[in-house]
């Protein structure tokens, strides 16, 4: 017990230091590349606090519990719009790009509402059992070539101004954001190692964990480099990293794994998973359609919809 939770605070704190670190380095990246903000964020800040995530998936899928593979990446994706985006929606309105509004967003929901109709086969016929497929791995995959496609020609149009700020070198941007990374990661294993020792102790089964530590553990590095580059006044990093984040999630951290080493039969989950999942992501596009902006009202409503999800997830035992 007291080893878990030691694994917990130092987990904190490596992960808090590796997120500013992380952040200051993605920017000063996007600076001296002259590189829109937002690009980084749905790249290299998204990519890098997905890696827990994949990791994760990798490793349940070859024990074969299919359960942490889809409860990590649901949990995940529903914890990253709800949960993160209401913090720091909280701590600061968050300003969103027209681009984003027109194209990453519509991006997210489309990848969204794709994997949930791939795990959802029993609404098509009462004799089919929920199961997800390397086929239907492999579609994930392509929705995520949709998205890499799209990425690659933003980065060539490179539209962002030069900041007059002062940003560190290249060099010092890449060491910057290599040990954040490192900090990130390692920080996450020692939360997640430490919150699920104790939940074995307490006695929560392994879907729950999924859906609760797990999802919550491996998200860690989103929201903690979301709240920090929010504080820090970048909210195109904030933004992206949670978006590019969901996108990463679904096309890479369960379609990849799934292609390579083979589908999940009798998946066990609950509807309401998938719509709260779906509805975050309609939600976050609606409210920044609205007024290019996330506001603290809307932050705040994210936050009350994230904690009536979960009470229902953990006192309903779904």
């Amino acid at each position: 017990m007291i080893l878990n939770i030691v694994f917990l605070i130092i987990g904190f704190v490596i992960l808090i230091k590796g997120a500013d670190m992380f952040v200051d380095g993605a920017s000063g990246i996007a600076e001296n590349f002259k590189v829109p903000k937002m690009l980084i964020g749905l790249t290299i800040v998204a990519f890098g606090t997905s890696a827990p995530e994949f990791a994760v998936s990798v490793k349940s899928l070859i024990a074969g519990s299919g359960d942490i593979v889809l409860g990590n990446v649901i949990g995940s994706n529903i914890l990253n719009i709800l949960l993160i985006l209401g913090v720091a929606a909280l701590v600061h309105s968050l300003n969103v790009k027209n681009n984003t509004v027109r194209k990453e967003l519509p991006i997210t929901l489309m990848i969204t509402l794709a994997f949930s109709v791939l795990l959802s086969d029993n609404l098509f016929s009462k004799e089919l059992t929920n199961s997800f497929s390397r086929g239907d791995g492999i579609v994930l995959i392509l929705f995520f070539g949709v998205f890499m496609y799209y990425l690659i020609s933003m980065s060539r149009k490179k539209v962002e101004e030069v900041s007059s700020e002062e940003y560190p070198t290249m060099l010092k941007s890449v060491i910057f954001t290599i040990i954040g990374l490192a900090g990130i990661v390692f920080g996450s294993n020692f939360v997640v190692d430490g919150a699920s020792g104790l939940a074995h102790i307490i006695g929560i089964s392994e879907r729950m964990i999924s859906l609760t530590v797990v999802a919550l553990g491996t998200s860690l590095p989103e929201l903690v480099t979301s709240v920090t580059a929010t504080r820090k006044g970048e909210y195109d990093i904030a933004i992206g990293n949670v978006v590019g984040s969901n996108i990463f999630n679904i096309g890479l951290v369960i379609g990849l794994p799934i292609a390579l080493f083979g589908g999940i039969n009798n998946v066990n989950f609950s509807y309401i998973d998938m719509i709260v999942m779906i509805l975050s992501a309609l939600l976050l596009f609606l409210f920044s359609l609205k007024d290019r902006k996330i506001s603290k009202k809307e932050g705040l409503l994210f936050i009350l919809i994230f904690i009536g999800y979960y009470s229902y997830v953990i006192f309903g035992q779904v």
